[in-house]
């Protein structure tokens, strides 16, 4: 949908997204301040099972079809990250450090093996029940999720602590970034990395759109990455991340997917070209999801509970979607400027490189905290 609505065009909506979550957020604070969590966790995700059941009525009404969907990929970019925001917090609050590194890789493998259900949910059904249809299938799925949380929380043994609502107030979570230097920290590596990763999407999108204009090729071509990450996570997770994050610690963990980035860059400046930025993207979709992912979930147990919902919520989706849009500007105007593909790359390095450093400082920094 994104090179369907022009290459050009994207900075537009990832602006859009961004503003939207520049909303949501407070109404997210605001919940969270009031009720308790066995309440706010599960609303939240009612919440978007509604608003998937809108979509389906306007969608099989074929009301404003194109408004429609320019609407839904605005609201499946707050959504892929809400909801797994909402869910990495209420592991943070499950486990200590020691089990975070330990099974969060292979909680994780979760969500991969879910990447691949998915599409082979879609080809089953996609003809027996109609396109649309599948939207309620999503949002059924929703729904398990949420006996999931009920069971979770009642099988821990800290339910009572956890009875009481965080209190504060709707705007707590971007005050606690401005006054902890270890949250900033996180802040800003999730920053520089999902900069450089806009930067990796513009120049996909840029070299896709060159290659076809026919958008059954397109999508083979993005199907293609996204089999090759699902398979490669899903089997990093289960079997490696966990050891690996023991034994070469956190630090090293989160600094991977920026040492990629680095790498992959200097090869795509180099040799531009379709076979280079699709093994790119596989290669660093994979080490993010399968190891710097998790090691990130990993730095949020040693923070307090407020701020493992708070200010972790705010990281995750107004930090993400900000950086988002600011990369996307700024290859816009880079591009504008006349820059080559080699001065965009050259950019992406430095601030890979930059993510290294900070990423073993967060490291020495979690391992600090857990001590305490």
């Amino acid at each position: 949908m994104g090179v369907a609505g022009g290459v050009k065009n994207l900075q537009w909506l990832f602006t859009a997204t961004f503003l939207t979550m520049l909303a949501a957020v407070p109404c997210y604070g605001a919940l969270v301040a009031r009720l308790p969590r066995r309440r706010f966790i599960p609303l939240v995700y009612h919440f978007f099972v509604a608003n998937l059941a809108i979509f389906w009525a306007l969608l099989a009404l074929d009301v404003e079809r194109q408004l429609v969907a320019r609407v839904f990929f605005v609201w499946i970019s707050v959504f892929n990250l809400f909801a797994v925001s909402v869910f990495w917090s209420f592991m943070a609050d499950l486990y200590s450090s020691e089990q975070g590194k330990r099974l969060f890789g292979f909680i994780a493998a979760g969500g991969s093996a879910g990447a691949l259900a998915g599409p082979a949910i879609t080809i089953a059904l996609a003809k027996a029940i109609g396109v649309v249809n599948l939207v309620m299938v999503a949002a059924l799925l929703l729904e398990v999720a949420v006996i999931c949380v009920t069971r979770l929380e009642t099988k821990t043994e800290v339910v009572a602590k956890r009875e009481e609502p965080l209190g504060g107030g709707s705007l707590d979570g971007l005050m606690m970034i401005l006054r902890s230097p270890y949250v900033a920290g996180i802040t800003l590596w999730v920053s520089l990395l999902s900069v450089v990763a806009t930067f990796l999407y513009f120049e996909q999108a840029a070299i896709v759109a060159a290659t076809s204009d026919d958008p059954a090729v397109r999508t083979r071509i993005f199907a293609t990455v996204d089999l090759a990450v699902g398979v490669l996570t899903l089997a990093v997770q289960c079997f490696a991340t966990g050891k690996l994050i023991q034994r070469f610690g956190v630090g090293a963990a989160l600094a991977l997917v920026p040492l990629v980035f680095t790498v992959g860059f200097a090869v795509l400046a180099a040799a531009p070209g379709l076979i280079v930025v699709i093994a790119f993207q596989a290669l660093q979709r994979t080490a993010n999801f399968a190891i710097s992912n998790p090691a990130r979930e990993v730095l949020f147990t040693v923070l307090a509970r407020e701020e493992k919902y708070k200010a972790k919520n705010v990281i995750d989706v107004v930090a993400v979607r900000g950086a988002d849009a600011a990369g996307g500007w700024l290859v816009t105007g880079l591009r504008a400027l006349g820059m080559e593909a080699r001065v965009v790359a050259a950019t992406a390095i430095a601030l890979a490189a930059a993510g290294i450093a900070l990423s073993v400082a967060l490291g020495r920094a979690q391992t600090r905290r857990a001590k305490v």
